[in-house]
């Protein structure tokens, strides 16, 4: 593997903004050879730069360098449990400057949100945050699923955006976590309800419903809410439809294909729950689906 001399650790101060990619020291044939490698490196603690320099192709056009490479490389190593907090907390800063930065191609906050699934998902199996910390990416979570309107998907030449969904991949890691409190659950419930039914009439064909539905069903069991409260939500979600308009016909029909897209998975899921809060949600889901017939 062609190299040039060892990341400095220095990297993990350096701006995303500034980083090249594919990183110093490597081009695209080298960091395919590093996947055939599966991702190891000679020495480990290389890791954390190399990391922090990789952030750069989350945002590359290329989906084999983004996707591929640095997401699969990423992931790997979190999941692996290769990095301190120290790392983490760096890792997870450079990210959210990402999700505040511009966007021209359309990759860079989608695959800054799944990147930050897998941080959220190294504190919910040992965590390392402190409650403000968390409590700081709850909201950071919700309010990106919240911003979404590139509701692109799969593109054969560009690969995937699909921004909704790796929101929703990151609610679903937060929504896991045993540390969240009911208020920080219930935010996350809100924040999926603005994207499972878009304004817009968008109608989602890649799985985006599906992925919705999971968090939701992770963090109903901890919101804490009556019954009365989800039959208001599954009410209120369903009133986004809005009644039937013949000079906005194809959007009025993309929310109600969304809303019984997203219904379904959620009483399907329900159904296998034995879970008072999820049979409440369940319940309200099954009336809200006999009126949509």
């Amino acid at each position: 593997m062609r190299r040039a001399l060892p990341l400095s650790l220095c990297l993990l101060a350096t701006p995303l903004f500034a980083a090249p990619c594919p990183p110093a020291g490597y081009d695209a044939a080298a960091l395919r050879e590093l996947k055939a490698q599966r991702f190891a490196l000679p020495a480990s603690a290389a890791k954390p730069a190399l990391a922090q320099a990789l952030l750069a192709c989350l945002s590359d056009p290329d989906p084999e360098l983004r996707d591929g490479i640095a997401f699969e490389a990423l992931s790997q190593w979190l999941r692996a449990g290769d990095f301190d907090p120290t790392t983490l907390r760096s890792l997870r800063e450079s990210l959210y400057a990402t999700l505040d930065g511009a966007d021209a191609d359309g990759f860079a906050r989608p695959f800054a949100a799944l990147a930050l699934s897998e941080i959220a998902r190294t504190d919910r199996i040992a965590p390392w945050m402190r409650a403000d910390e968390r409590a700081a990416m709850v909201e950071r979570a919700a309010a990106y699923l919240e911003s979404v309107r590139d509701y692109r998907g799969y593109d054969p030449r560009d690969g995937w955006r699909h921004g909704v969904a790796h929101g929703a991949d990151w609610l679903l890691q937060l929504s896991l976590n045993p540390a969240l409190e009911p208020a920080q659950q219930q935010r996350l419930i809100a924040a999926i309800a603005t994207q499972a039914v878009p304004a817009s009439g968008h109608a989602y064909v890649f799985g985006e419903p599906e992925r919705l539905a999971r968090p939701l069903l992770a963090a109903a069991p901890h919101a804490q809410w009556p019954a009365e409260r989800w039959q208001a939500w599954v009410a209120a979600l369903a009133a986004k439809v809005g009644a039937l308009d013949r000079s906005d016909y194809a959007g009025w029909l993309g929310r109600r294909h969304d809303l019984r897209a997203f219904l379904l998975q959620v009483h399907w899921l329900a159904g296998r729950s034995e879970d008072a809060q999820i049979r409440a949600l369940g319940a309200a889901v099954e009336e809200a689906l006999k009126r949509l017939d």
